[in-house]
């Protein structure tokens, strides 16, 4: 598969607590264990066919527990790879999708910047080293767009989400928990337009 093929590996499975809300991606295989098991229920299937000796099942894309499973609430903290994933893989100042890309604290840590989403920003490293130990404004950059923490995604880890919510078939049980870009990725709210005149 190649990289830009937007559609999730054709044996991951969606699974989805008895409310509805997302729980998890997991293979085609453990998704049939839990239906044999009495334990979930397809929602959405596709055109293959699992054969076993005794019985024909057809393959799951996105199955229902018939039970529902407490989970504590988890935390969606900044990384990485999140801001990475959030930031669309482009620096923030430039709009470059080339070349080495690393994370930008937009005010200074020592200057009393926090590593929050709020002040992470994917900046690839010619924008990083024009900035240096300042503000945007004072190295004469402005960020595209003002960063923001992702609308809470329960227990799918952020950049898998972003990947997986690219799914026709699974977007109608994922784009609640999402942010909105996937229905409009050309929507862009710049930062100068929120600083006050």
């Amino acid at each position: 598969m190649m990289e830009s093929d937007p559609k999730p590996a054709p044996e991951e499975v969606l699974v989805l607590n008895h409310n509805y809300q997302p729980l998890n991606i997991t293979s085609a295989r453990r998704a049939i264990l839990l239906m044999c098991a009495g334990k979930a229920h397809p929602l959405e299937i596709d055109s293959r066919t699992f054969h076993a000796e005794r019985i024909e099942i057809r393959m799951p894309t996105v199955v229902r527990l018939d039970y529902y499973v407490r989970r504590p609430v988890p935390i969606l903290r900044p990384n990485r790879k999140s801001i990475f994933a959030r930031d669309r893989y482009s620096c923030q100042y430039c709009g470059t999708t080339s070349g080495a890309l690393t994370l930008d604290h937009i005010i200074p840590r020592d200057k009393g910047g926090s590593s929050e989403w709020e002040n992470l920003v994917c900046c690839c490293t010619k924008c990083n080293n024009l900035k240096g130990n300042r503000s945007p404004e004072e190295a004469g950059l402005k960020l595209r767009k003002f960063p923001r923490r992702p609308k809470y995604i329960p227990y799918i880890n952020y950049t898998r989400f972003l990947h997986a919510v690219r799914n026709p078939a699974w977007l109608p049980y994922l784009e609640p928990y999402g942010d909105g870009s996937q229905k409009s990725p050309e929507r862009v709210v710049y930062y100068s337009s929120l600083q006050p005149a």
